[in-house]
């Protein structure tokens, strides 16, 4: 590629980073501003969410893997990682961080008592999601090393998740007993986390088959993402009806998506 060329996919490449780290930011504020307001009225929202999510993982993620690493090391190791993917996230979300999700039982009373141990647990569910939001800000960064199409599909995706973090975010802090204040500053790191992501990924750069590798991770993240963490939140103490049929637009939009970007 002729330098000017090359210098004119940089400069294109790092504002688009940019534009998305900045929207990435908004999103989430966004979906954590609405949640101190609406608190439980978002579900149809969180439905297209996690629809989006395991779209992308599906019909962007796992095709670009297998394209770019799939002579290295073949079709079944490229699967295997996306598993590996998944239960490294699952082990992230269960045992290492405490995920604390806002239906367990209890947590309304906490939240009228202020107990400092649902408090600190709360504080270790937010910690969990700006740390998968840091690294959806990286995938980000990787997507647009394939190609502009790929890391906007991508960045599609960790948009639509970044809304939903906000909600989450907000809502763990507040479930558990934390105050709106406490709340606010959580969201502002996990607005923050993402950024940071794309902005790290900025200086580096991976081979091909290295870089197949990673998206085939950072499909079993998404698969992770949309299954355990969205779609049950966007069912929880609603009819599944609706929630059902914006799941599967936001899978149809991501199809959709991609396939009109050539992909």
């Amino acid at each position: 590629m002729p330098a000017t060329l090359l210098m004119r996919f940089y400069w294109y490449n790092s504002l688009m980073l940019t534009l998305v780290a900045l929207i990435a930011f908004a999103t989430t504020f966004l979906g954590g501003l609405l949640a101190l307001k609406y608190t439980d009225r978002l579900h149809l929202v969180l439905g297209f969410s996690a629809g989006s999510v395991i779209g992308v993982a599906f019909f962007d993620l796992l095709p670009e893997s297998l394209a770019l690493a799939g002579e290295n090391f073949g079709i079944s190791i490229i699967t295997s990682v996306v598993a590996l993917g998944f239960v490294a996230y699952l082990f992230l979300d269960r045992c290492i961080t405490l995920h604390a999700h806002t239906d367990e039982p209890g947590h309304g009373q906490a939240a009228a008592t202020g107990s400092d141990g649902h408090c600190g647990r709360g504080i270790i569910g937010a910690g969990s999601l700006s740390i998968h939001s840091f690294l959806d800000g990286i995938a980000v960064g990787l997507a647009f090393q394939v190609s502009a199409a790929v890391g906007a599909i991508v960045a599609v995706a960790v948009l639509a998740h970044g809304f939903s973090d906000g909600i989450n975010t907000v809502s763990i802090i507040l479930k558990n007993g934390g105050s709106k204040q406490s709340a606010f500053k959580w969201l502002a790191t996990d607005a923050l986390a993402p950024v940071m992501g794309i902005f790290l990924s900025i200086f580096f750069t991976l081979p091909e088959h290295i870089l197949g590798i990673a998206l085939a991770l950072f499909c079993g993240f998404f698969l992770y993402i949309g299954a355990s963490d969205l779609l049950p939140e966007s069912h929880h103490q609603h009819p599944t009806l609706w929630t059902t049929v914006m799941t599967a637009l936001g899978i149809a939009f991501i199809f959709v998506a991609v396939t009109f970007a050539g992909i």
